[in-house]
């Protein structure tokens, strides 16, 4: 596992503790290197009037562009993503692929009508960042309730779940 090599690319200028705070955990659960980088792109033509919210394709295809040879690349962002067949999602990867992208904007409690949390915010950020860079690495979702693979559709998902790979996943991580 020491030879992968991570990008974190910020592109809505979080905080420079907030980014490393999240490249710390990447760190510790994926080994190698983990890397922030800063970067603009023009959302414009990912957004979606009707909706009112940004196509996850299309900027996954943006963030594809950008790769860094030998890298996998993760573009964190803070707007709403979709895709066609669902209403939101708060991140995204190419399995096996380089690339994937990932959303705080749902993870907020402010958006369900509860009191700011930072902290779990954050945490919520965390697994899905390591749950899409996981499925750079080839990982599916995975059935057991507790592991970051798990598939997660609400933010009650997400809290239920850790912020590590169970030991099958950690496994086909190593393996892979």
């Amino acid at each position: 596992m020491n030879s992968k090599k991570i990008t974190l690319v910020s592109f809505r200028n979080f905080e420079k503790t907030f980014l490393k705070e999240i490249s710390k955990t990447v760190q510790q659960e994926f080994g190698g290197d983990v890397f922030i980088k800063e970067s603009y792109i023009d959302l414009s033509e990912c957004y979606d009037a009707g909706r009112r919210q940004y196509n996850g394709n299309k900027i996954l295809k943006e963030i594809n562009s950008m790769i860094i040879p030998g890298h996998k690349s993760i573009g964190l962002f803070n707007v709403d993503l979709f895709i066609p067949i669902l209403t939101f999602i708060f991140g995204q990867a190419q399995l096996g692929g380089l690339t994937a992208i990932a959303s705080i904007y749902r993870l907020k409690n402010e958006c369900y009508g509860m009191a700011k949390d930072e902290e779990l915010q954050m945490n919520r950020f965390k697994k899905v960042i390591i749950h899409e860079l996981g499925h750079t690495y080839g990982l599916t979702h995975c059935h057991l309730p507790s592991c970051v693979m798990r598939s997660g559709t609400y933010v009650e998902d997400l809290d239920q779940k850790k912020q590590h790979f169970c030991i099958l996943c950690l496994q086909k991580l190593k393996d892979g």
